[in-house]
């Protein structure tokens, strides 16, 4: 474009000094403009472009305030100019904004191409905590024994928790240094020995049944946790002998440890089962036998509270720490890991 204005507007030929200014003015801020706005880079130099020009103290806001010196003659004409001005400029940014869009487009797209014959990159994968790892070993092995699996509340009653496992008031377990006790008559199960009174009392014998679950007790060390799982059994019909008892119990170590598990069963006293026995296993890491569970006939005060004849039925129960077997079938020096969430730990476990 030539000089976008000549003075033909004019009735009168001869320009005022104001508007021969303005006029000059005008002819130079569009191609200065056209010159700026092409050779922009990107849409952060197009937006500084669009303030220098039109914005509030932009070229073209000046020069539409030097209207007032025109004659009232001149000042139509002049707004005509100015207008006609910014429409151009306002094209000249929008068009360039485009160009650079289509640019950053295609650039971006060239950058993030993806080369589909490539390796793909395995998202990360989780894995099961270790101790759910052995708790539904343990069930799968059991289950492939004939034993079912039930469950029962965390928050029992006392009677179920203590009384009808043949533990009378002065038993030192039910000690409030050992027992949680969360209202009257309630306790958060310090075992899930409950679970057997539950089924005793929901079937009739021939029963075989495992339990799994979160039992809590006041012990925290190395070897202890006040939150920990166990896995309680028992099995009633007639004619049960602890015969029964160790062929069970030595099978299922033989399947979760191994076919060359060394076991050994202890005397021991537990009020809710007569005889009572601890079985242990050699560990070989520490040249030494370790106890892993407590087992024993079932009493016959704890088959009556569950409305078993105890002349005609017999039974064994056991009961071990699965956060503890899991640590021998580990090699975890310390049960607080278990419970710590470090995926450090937790990823030796993956797969």
């Amino acid at each position: 474009m030539s000089d976008i204005f000549s003075g033909s507007d004019l009735q009168t030929g001869e320009y005022s000094e104001a508007l021969a200014s303005l006029i000059a003015d005008l002819n130079a801020v569009v191609p200065e403009a056209r010159k700026a706005i092409s050779a922009a880079a990107d849409r952060k130099a197009i937006e500084q472009l669009r303030v220098q020009f039109l914005g509030k103290k932009g070229r073209i806001t000046k020069l539409n305030q030097r209207l007032g010196k025109l004659s009232g003659e001149e000042r139509p004409v002049a707004g005509k100019l100015l207008n006609t001005q910014r429409t151009e400029i306002t094209a000249l940014l929008e068009k360039r904004t485009a160009e650079l869009e289509v640019r950053e487009l295609e650039s971006r797209i060239a950058e993030e191409a993806v080369d589909v014959t490539l390796p793909g990159i395995r998202p990360a994968r989780g894995g099961l905590h270790p101790v759910t790892r052995v708790t539904r070993e343990i069930e799968e092995i059991f289950r492939s024994m004939g034993f079912r699996l039930e469950s029962g509340p965390e928050v029992e009653t006392e009677w179920l928790n203590f009384d009808a496992l043949n533990m009378p008031e002065d038993h030192p377990a039910r000690d409030m240094q050992d027992t949680f006790y969360t209202e009257r008559g309630h306790v958060l199960r310090t075992h899930t020995s409950p679970t057997q009174l539950r089924s005793m009392l929901a079937a009739k014998p021939p029963l075989a049944v495992i339990t799994t679950g979160k039992v809590y007790r006041h012990d925290s060390d190395a070897t202890h946790s006040p939150m920990f799982h166990q896995m309680e059994g028992f099995l009633v019909d007639e004619a049960i002998s602890m015969g029964h008892l160790k062929g069970v119990l030595h099978e299922f170590l033989r399947a979760l440890y191994g076919p060359d598990v060394r076991t050994r069963f202890r005397p021991s006293f537990f009020p809710f089962t007569e005889p009572s026995a601890e079985v242990d296993i050699w560990f070989e890491a520490r040249g030494g036998w370790m106890e892993v569970l407590g087992c024993g006939m079932i009493h016959p005060a704890v088959l009556r509270n569950g409305g078993i004849d105890p002349e005609r039925y017999s039974g064994f129960a056991f009961g071990l720490g699965i956060d503890r077997m899991t640590c021998i079938k580990f090699g975890i020096p310390d049960l607080r890991l278990l419970f710590e969430n470090d995926l450090r730990f937790l990823r030796q476990f993956q797969g």
